[in-house]
């Protein structure tokens, strides 16, 4: 497979310029609804006791996403370059703080999330095909095992990674098929479930109450930030799409349209989903039902035996067009590492034909294959479910930073709402940074370890290329 290396010719535009803006915003959208919003209502109602509270946070983490997309519309328009996020907090703090991010996505963030969505689609395949389950072990050695889904995983994760390696136009057309097919299929479980239900809008009381599970063992606002990680869990990867902003048409009015369109489409999808969750199952009833399966739950109640197979499809629909998402944009955060000579070197070739970033692709899938083998894969998302966030703080106060430091910068597009929105989004995101700290203080500890053991590489990368 020939490739040339985007390092030989600085003046020579790469990539392909593919992208507009069905394409961007399915990106955002596809890449941020994976397996979250079937499972997410369940987990934070063993946290809260008032279903009001439940809405209440999908709304909040809505309006912050939102208020998010629109910061990171500006930085897109006037900095449109390959690795978004990963060169904004480069530009406006210094390379290594651009690296710690970069890294932190390649050792975890994308590629774990790659892994676990991937083990989540073979999951609900098994329900078609049993033999594919967790259950079915191919190969143990020791306490150490391989089971089917895995294997199947692997294989899911390696397909789309080859129909990526195919030009940028391809890998746009796969998403935009699933995003739209999902969309359409929880439109249909919100409109069955108000329509056809047997539920009750009494399930929606209490809508605040301040008390906690009191096996928890927490107080109510670090219960009240647990559970918003796991929406923000659900609402993440937003920001993937800056990743590809030198194969955008006309980035500097496309990305900001789409952040915004597709933070806002995915806020009030996931909404009106769990508010359809709340209407047919109360809140203490989702926080105990198996395995939190909600969705299938509430499928099963409203359309019988078939509600089980109808949500099983939506979810493997998800889950295959959520990873294509994260496999298309990921690979251009490596592949901007290692044009600043932070990474592997060949990681910086561009196909010459297909002009996408095999070499970065191959990379990504082989380390989120390795993920997947391990089974470590949740536990590392766990770890760094608010270090992602962390991440996106810093990057809209470099909204302030290029202000202050650049103001002749040029701006296509400013934020609406300046200084209002940014500020919003950073007090409630450090609101959440800081009660996930102090609620799950284990995890959140482990992942800022992840996160630092990127200091010493990036001092290993920055002597290799001054020597």
């Amino acid at each position: 497979m020939s490739t040339t290396s985007s390092a030989g010719s600085s003046e020579t535009q790469q990539f392909h310029r593919g992208l507009g803006l069905l394409d961007a915003t399915m990106i955002v959208v596809g890449s941020m609804i994976g397996s979250g919003i079937f499972i997410a209502p369940s987990l934070m109602a063993g946290y809260l006791d008032a279903p009001g509270l439940i809405i209440l946070l999908w709304l909040i983490g809505g309006v912050l996403t939102v208020f998010g997309g629109l910061s990171y519309g500006e930085l897109a328009a006037a900095i449109p370059r390959a690795g978004g996020q990963y060169v904004f907090l480069r530009e406006a703090y210094g390379p290594i703080w651009g690296f710690l991010y970069g890294w932190t996505l390649f050792l975890v963030i994308q590629t774990g999330f790659i892994a676990a969505v991937g083990v989540a689609f073979a999951k609900y395949l098994g329900v078609f095909l049993p033999s594919l389950s967790e259950g079915n072990v191919l190969l143990s050695v020791g306490s150490y095992s391989v089971n089917s889904a895995q294997v199947v995983a692997i294989i899911s994760i390696i397909v789309l990674t080859v129909v990526n390696f195919f030009g940028v136009r391809l890998g746009a057309l796969v998403q935009n098929i699933f995003t739209l097919s999902k969309l359409g299929a929880l439109a249909l479980l919100i409109l069955f479930s108000f329509a056809i239900g047997e539920g009750s809008f009494s399930n929606f009381s209490p809508v605040f109450s301040t008390s906690v599970p009191e096996a928890l063992q927490m107080t109510f606002f670090a219960a009240f930030a647990v559970a918003m990680s796991k929406a923000l869990f659900a609402y993440d990867a937003w920001n993937s799409v800056t990743f590809t902003a030198e194969e955008t048409k006309e980035p500097h009015k496309v990305l900001p349209r789409a952040l915004v369109y597709g933070t806002g489409i995915t806020a009030v999808v996931y909404t009106l989903t769990t508010m359809a969750y709340l209407y047919i199952v109360p809140g203490p009833e989702s926080a105990a039902v198996a395995d939190n399966r909600i969705a299938a739950e509430v499928a099963q109640r409203v359309m019988g035996s078939a509600g089980l197979a109808f949500v099983t499809v939506a979810i493997l629909i998800s889950t295959f067009g959520c990873n294509n998402g994260l496999i298309l944009s990921g690979p251009r955060v490596y592949y901007a590492m290692a044009k600043d000579k932070l990474f592997f070197e060949k990681v910086a070739n561009v196909h010459s034909v297909y002009r996408t970033p095999v070499i970065s692709l191959i990379f990504q899938c082989v380390w989120s294959c390795v993920l997947t083998l391990t089974g470590t894969y949740s536990d590392l998302l766990t770890y760094t479910t608010f270090a992602s966030l962390l991440f996106n703080v810093l990057t809209v106060v470099a909204l302030f930073v290029f202000r202050k430091k650049r103001p002749d910068m040029e701006r296509p597009y400013k934020v609406w709402g300046y200084p209002f929105v940014p500020i919003v989004y950073i007090l409630v995101a450090v609101f959440f940074i800081v009660y996930i700290f102090v609620g799950d203080l284990r995890n959140s500890g482990l992942g800022l370890a992840i996160i630092l053991t990127g200091v010493p590489v990036y001092f290993y990368w920055s002597r290799k290329t001054k020597s």
